[in-house]
């Protein structure tokens, strides 16, 4: 159970660490209670005080009860101050109970109790007066709320009686109307100073059993004027905090305000006393003195609590307990005790209250890049001299550090989180977004995330690599592959081009050829025409032949430069790619010899093949090409017989028949030469419109080809756009967790949200593609900007909003309706083809290009992203981001001054409700200047600082005075230091619509 003892105060002022939970027993009879009394035995005082005293939860405060009377409760005061008992019960106070003439539905009466402050010197008296106020008629007379007229009261009914006997009756008889309650209490100033109202919140005899139509308004109405329900309940508990149909609101607008529920023992015999039922204890924050029951009534969901134990903060482990400066002369209060809650650091400037924030942090590691200038132990450092801090932790082996040389190692893992000034300037700067604001925007995102959530990761980033990456890697790859099938396009259209005047140049090759046949054909002489039509047949095969050289040529240089690529493979490509597989994978598991198979390699004898096919084509060049025959005699005997197939010839066969007939065809020497001559302009000539031909085939494919690259550039474009949608898709499962709570929540945490967006810079995009054009030509694209325009009109929605397919659909129509402009506006002149070509392949890259394209998520408050936001604005973010969602960082949270650049009016409405929830969870430490943030938070302990004169080269002397809003001390150096701390008092008590003695 968390610790609720305050720990000794000695004559240190800062031991006391405030607001701390102690159990109270507001309801207890005593031996000698006027009703019911069954505290029996000679020693049933001895009993009772030690029953109280053995009590465990330790009781720090009680309530004596007694029907409208307190003899019980002056006999337990005076065994405390006389007898020396209940040494731990350190306040002890009147609760009066009376009956209403009010009926419940189990036949008794409601009751009310006068809960009376023992802090007057007066009281008794003070009280005898009031109650002597209250009247009842009966039987013809009118008798006061006194003991004597108790007495009388029941003596009219049954005059035989005795005094103790006829004071029981009579106060079974007296009824106090709920009017006259009213009436004198409000009449009495030493009333409402001094006693709180309770009324019991059960069926038998308290609220709840005031169940008739008629009552139903009375009911209200005396449940309105309680501070007080006595009810232990969880049901009550929550509607009386405005946790159930009627909410807060509900409640001050009905009921005068939320209330607190405390429950007693009401224990008439030794068996009950202090032991209520269910081990419902009551609990109440603060000081044990009557003010903090005050305190309770203003803030019944913070203060006052009924269970086994008090509410559970803050793990004991990840609460600073206390600290101590160690050899700081200036340090005149060098021990301070803190709270687990919030700690509010006060004082004028100057005073020493950052200097406190600066060594706690230094105890915790957590200075590293928060201290500036400005900071306390930057600007003293030359006079800390050994000073050092020491924290002793709730739970844990205290820390200790030196106050000159705090750590500054981002890589030591700090014990708490310290938002400096500077810190937090920086973060919400003007100027910028910074990067850190967004690096702890995505730390809390990554938090909300429970541990199986985050499949093993340590930060947002490296979650986010690992369930983007394979989108971030597709669409690389589709980019890359739109980048080369845009080349290819390219290519494709170059080849489109020259169709035409390839076939002009096959049409003359063609008819070059037949003239230098026609030329040829009149070197013949007369009785050769046979010959000849031997030569052209054999000069035919013999170009046929060379077409064969020529593709076993190139194949075999292809072959040797398959075989070397083979190797590089084998020995650089292979390897490298493996080892960036690893290194990109390097989380999956795999070691050592289980990435072995990983290894790309050929799936069949790669070596073999090539050689067999290397060999296979040398043997065939080699069988083609062939050897020249040895020369002859006789010219007339032919190389190659009539008989045999001439297309089955080699060349050195070809060659050397053609050889022979061209010397039987012309027989004078320089005929033969230019028939030679003009043979083998032939043979190239061939050899030329062989492959121009082919050219020509390939490039009157290109159009076919080129259309289904570019369907496939279409396809990689819109797939490129899922890997986007779906890495968008990813971002929104990380924001689920926060972006669900944000929905639900109210309040300024229902303000923000978080955005995935996808973000087109039409901007860039426009001005790329205007470095491609001529933007002085007359049309719809003429002049700087009008890019941009057209394509904010035509593709902006689907770039930023649309799926695959409606971005694929826009870019149809965008090009469908502008390419042809576009292409009109090169700014390469069509005449010089070849760079004209290279333009068009930059053209298609930058029209398809998807850089532009980036998926951004913010964080938005009010709608408006935090980029947008002044930094006032950006402040209340960050403190929402720490102190509402931080909730997986429980260690204490230091703030050096939140309000800085924040209006009042966003102090209130913005940060109160912040704090006051992140107190529940984590100790908070918060250096203020702003009174609200001190009163209407609550804070759980008030450090007040202050500093004497300062001697020269010396740091001045620091004092420290401690306590909590309880202490009448502290509240009045809340109103004198706090700019406007009066005011927040009273606003305080206006809008909880409690009355506030002071």
């Amino acid at each position: 159970m968390q610790n609720t003892q305050e720990p000794p105060t000695g004559s240190d002022p800062g031991l006391n660490s405030g607001s701390r939970w102690h159990r109270w027993e507001p309801h207890v009879h005593a031996p000698g209670t006027i009703l019911n009394d069954q505290f029996k035995g000679a020693d049933a005082w001895e009993k009772y005080l030690s029953k109280i005293e053995a009590a465990s939860p330790t009781i720090r405060a009680l309530g004596i009860t007694d029907y409208y009377t307190t003899d019980t409760y002056e006999k337990v005061l005076a065994a405390k101050d006389k007898d020396g008992r209940l040494p731990h019960c350190d306040l002890i106070f009147p609760n009066v109970e009376m009956r209403l003439g009010i009926g419940t539905v189990k036949g008794r009466w409601a009751n009310v109790h006068l809960l009376v402050s023992p802090e007057d010197p007066d009281h008794l008296s003070e009280l005898r007066r009031l109650l002597g106020r209250l009247s009842f008629s009966a039987h013809n007379d009118t008798f006061n709320c006194t003991k004597d007229d108790l007495i009388k009261l029941g003596q009219k009914a049954e005059p035989q009686l005795s005094a103790d006997t006829a004071l029981a009756a009579g106060a079974t008889q007296f009824k106090v109307t709920f009017q006259q309650l009213i009436d004198v209490y409000s009449a009495s100033e030493w009333a409402q100073t001094n006693i709180l109202i309770a009324v019991a919140g059960g069926e038998t005899d308290g609220t709840s059993g005031v169940r008739e139509a008629a009552d139903a308004t009375l009911r209200q109405e005396v449940e309105k004027f309680a501070h007080v329900i006595f009810a232990s309940s969880a049901s009550q508990r929550d509607f009386w905090l405005g946790r159930r149909a009627a909410t807060p609101a509900v409640l001050r607008e009905r009921y005068g305000g939320l209330k607190p529920c405390l429950h007693g023992s009401d224990g008439h015999d030794h068996d009950t006393t202090a032991v209520p039922d269910g081990d419902r204890y009551s609990w109440i924050k603060g000081a044990v003195a009557f003010d903090t029951l005050r305190q309770a009534v203003i803030d019944p969901a913070g203060r006052a609590f009924v269970g086994v134990a008090p509410p559970f903060r803050a793990a004991p482990s990840q609460v600073i307990a206390g600290i101590r400066i160690q050899q700081a002369p200036w340090a005149q209060t060098p021990t301070l005790a803190l709270n687990p809650g919030l700690v509010a650091i006060i004082g004028a400037r100057g005073s020493g209250k950052t200097a406190l924030a600066d060594a706690i942090a230094a105890g915790c590691d957590a200075t590293s890049q928060r201290l500036n200038s400005a900071s306390f132990l930057v600007r003293a450092r030359d006079l800390l001299g050994d000073g050092a801090v020491r924290l002793d932790w709730a739970e844990g082996d205290p820390s200790e550090r030196r106050l000159v040389e705090p750590t500054t190692d981002p890589s030591i893992y700090p014990r708490a989180r310290y938002l400096s000034q500077k810190f937090v300037e920086e973060l919400c700067s003007a100027q910028k977004m910074t990067d850190d604001l967004l690096r702890e925007i995505e730390r809390v995102i990554f938090e909300a995330h429970s541990s199986a959530e985050r499949d093993g990761t340590v930060d947002f980033d490296e979650l986010l690599d690992l369930r983007a990456t394979r989108l971030r890697q597709a669409r690389e790859r589709e980019e890359d592959a739109i980048a080369i099938l845009s080349d290819r396009v390219g290519l494709e259209r170059e080849k489109e081009a020259q169709v035409a005047a390839l076939k002009t140049q096959v049409e003359q090759k063609k008819q070059l050829i037949a003239g230098y046949i026609k030329d040829r054909d009149k070197l013949v002489s007369k009785g050769s025409e046979e010959r000849v039509a031997r030569l052209g047949v054999l000069t035919t095969a013999a170009e046929k032949v060379r077409s064969y050289l020529r593709f076993y040529a190139n194949q075999e240089q292809s072959l040797l430069a398959l075989q070397d690529d083979v190797v590089d493979f084998r020995q650089n490509r292979a390897p490298e790619t493996l080892r960036r597989t690893r290194d990109t994978y390097a989380t999956s598991g795999l070691d050592g010899e289980e990435w072995s198979p990983f290894l790309l390699k050929h799936t069949g004898n790669v070596d073999s093949a090539l050689a067999g096919k290397l060999n296979k084509a040398r043997t065939d060049a080699k069988t083609w090409r062939g050897a020249a025959p040895a020369p002859q005699v006789d010219h007339q005997a032919s190389f190659i017989p009539e008989s045999e197939n001439v297309s089955e010839a080699s060349l050195g066969l070809l060659d050397a028949e053609i050889e022979r007939l061209q010397r039987m065809i012309n027989v004078d020497k320089d005929t033969a030469t230019r028939y030679q001559t003009i043979s083998r302009r032939i043979s190239e000539e061939n050899g030329h419109l062989e492959r121009l031909t082919a050219t020509l085939a390939d490039c009157t494919q290109a159009t076919e080809r080129a259309r289904q690259l570019q369907a496939d550039r279409e396809s990689a474009y819109l797939r490129v756009f899922e890997a986007v949608v779906a890495e968008e898709n990813v971002l929104r499962d990380l924001y689920r967790p926060l972006m669900d709570r944000l929905q639900r929540a109210e309040g300024s945490l229902h303000k923000l949200s978080f955005s995935v967006s996808r973000h087109a810079d039409v901007q860039q995009w426009a001005k790329e593609g205007e470095a491609l054009f001529d933007l002085r030509r007359q049309g719809p694209f003429k002049g700087r900007g009008t890019l941009e325009e057209w394509a904010n009109e035509a593709l902006r929605r689907a770039w930023e909003h649309g799926d695959a397919a409606a971005v694929g659909d826009a870019m149809k129509v965008f090009r469908h309706d502008n390419q042809t402009a576009l292409l009109s506006l090169a700014n390469v002149p069509k005449t010089q083809q070849a760079d004209y070509r290279g333009w068009l392949r930059r053209f298609a890259k930058w029209l398809f290009g998807t850089s532009h394209i980036v998926i951004r998520y913010s964080i938005d408050y009010e709608g408006v992203d935090i980029r947008k936001l002044s930094p006032g604005t950006r402040g209340i973010v960050l403190l929402l981001l720490y102190l509402a969602l931080d909730d997986a960082d429980d260690r204490p949270l230091i703030i050096d001054q939140p309000e800085e650049n924040l209006d009042p009016k966003s102090i209130f409405d913005e940060l109160v409700g912040l704090f006051i929830a992140a107190k529940d969870r984590r100790q908070v430490i918060m250096v203020t200047h702003n009174a609200n943030l001190v009163v209407n938070t609550d804070a759980d302990q008030v450090i007040v600082a202050s500093a004497g004169v300062h001697p020269p080269g010396e740091l001045p002397p620091i004092t420290y005075l401690s306590g909590g809003l309880e202490s009448a001390e502290i509240r009045k150096h809340v109103c004198d230091i706090l700019e406007g701390g009066e005011d927040a008092f009273k606003e305080r008590a206006r809008r909880l619509r409690v009355r506030l003695d002071r």
